[in-house]
């Protein structure tokens, strides 16, 4: 149920009215930096940012209290690699047959989907062939049209003439078209990058490894750039503001050697899947704070999912082979931040994603961490979200239970608030 709506409060607002205030209650709350609880847990919210939180604080007069229960506050969870134009079923076929209006609407339900189930920021990793639409939603959501996450996007990916999304398999002559933006050199990539700036995109997503192929018992994929023009794009990213932390940088799609090798070298913001890295790879993520982003939760469901059983076989083999090398990732220090690749499987369902990276072998607090301090430092929101802290802003949800010992809480969330205004309760 939404209470309250977005564009109503900043109208309010924009009047010169109070700024609403708000407590909220809880048996428990969780303070994510100690990897603890506090119990019990209390929020108080002026307007859009929190102003102090504790077992107990101030209940100023006329503030409103809501009482949650048995339940746990935490700061509102964050996904560094959504699809919001994408659903289930055929990818391909979705870019072909629907309509770049028809998605962008339904990529407006998958915003409120994903607010809902408790994920109050986002990073978009490619709008498959819609180009710049996502930046449409973005502002659609911040000026209070849409409920949604807030958000961070980069419109079309970036990939090679023949590469990893150009429309492989149909008849060239049809000239399908490709699900990203053309650039075959480093001179192409820095054009691609200023026209979809231009259009609002607020970093740059560029696919770097594909096709994925198990040979002699080892992992390989090809790479699609080379160190140097990832170092171009690093480089450009930079100049338009894309610095260490900015949430404005570069992110690949790599999964495997030399590419992720490349990709680390050029000094991109996240390599996400990465389900192969060496040793000098993990080695240099560690020192440059470089996010590995894992995307288990996909793999789970294109397995369970397969046309046909040779296709699950390989999408679990791949999957095993992933959670061995993400152990290995994990006892050398790469950070991780949680992404999960949703839009091909159902948005709103991809916390799943956390309980798959504590199954496969992250403490519930080591995983949350991942989850809502390193993702709000790569969407380049450190010091905003992330933490139920004073000043931050009341991106707050509630979940039962305890979520540090139980991780699949936060897959029940009960209640959602985003800038101060309630989306959802019990």
């Amino acid at each position: 149920m939404v209470v309250g709506l977005v564009g109503v409060s900043c109208a309010a607002q924009d009047a010169g009215a109070a700024k609403h205030v708000t407590v909220l209650h809880a048996a428990r709350m969780l303070d994510v930096a100690e990897g603890k609880i506090v119990a019990p847990g209390e929020v108080l919210v002026e307007g859009e940012k929190i102003v102090t939180v504790g077992a107990h604080v101030e209940r100023p007069a006329g503030a409103e209290v809501i009482d949650l229960g048995d339940t746990t506050l935490m700061p509102g969870l964050i996904d560094a690699h959504v699809h919001l134009f994408l659903h289930p079923g055929a990818e391909d076929l979705q870019t072909v047959q629907e309509s770049v209006p028809e998605r962008t609407l339904i990529a407006a339900g998958a915003a409120k989907a994903d607010l809902m189930a408790g994920f109050t920021a986002e990073r978009d990793m490619g709008t498959e062939g819609a180009g710049c639409a996502d930046v449409a939603v973005r502002n659609a959501i911040n000026s209070g049209l849409i409920p949604g996450p807030r958000m961070r996007m980069s419109c079309n990916a970036i990939d090679l003439t023949g590469g990893h999304e150009d429309a492989i398999g149909y008849n060239p002559a049809q000239k399908v078209l490709s699900n990203a933006d053309y650039a075959d050199s480093s001179e192409e990539i820095v054009k691609v990058m200023r026209e979809q700036r231009k259009g609002g995109a607020d970093f740059t997503k560029i696919y770097e490894t594909g096709k994925d192929s198990f040979r002699d018992g080892g992992f390989q994929t090809p790479y699609q750039y080379t160190e140097a023009e990832l170092a171009t794009a690093v480089k450009e990213a930079e100049r338009m503001g894309g610095g260490v932390a900015s949430g404005r940088g570069v992110a690949v799609h790599a999964t495997g050697e030399p590419g992720t090798g490349f990709a680390v070298a050029a000094g991109v913001a996240s390599v996400d899947h990465a389900y192969q890295l060496n040793d000098a790879t993990m080695k240099a993520m560690k020192e440059k704070q470089i996010y590995a982003v894992p995307t288990f939760a996909i793999a789970e469901y294109f397995a369970e999912h397969a046309a046909t059983p040779a296709r699950a076989a390989w999408d679990r083999n791949e999957q095993n082979y992933h959670a061995a090398e993400f152990k290995k990732q994990l006892a050398a220090g790469v950070p991780m931040a949680m992404g999960s690749d949703v839009g091909p499987f159902p948005h709103g369902t991809q916390a799943r994603e956390l309980e798959l990276m504590v199954e496969f072998g992250m403490k519930p607090a080591a995983a949350l961490q991942a989850d809502l301090l390193n993702g709000a430092r790569l969407l380049g929101w450190t010091g905003q979200i992330g933490e139920l802290k004073a000043g931050y802003y009341a991106d707050v949800i509630a979940v039962p239970g305890d979520p540090l010992q139980d991780i699949s809480a936060t897959t029940k969330v009960a209640f959602v608030m985003k800038n101060g205004v309630v989306y959802k309760r019990p």
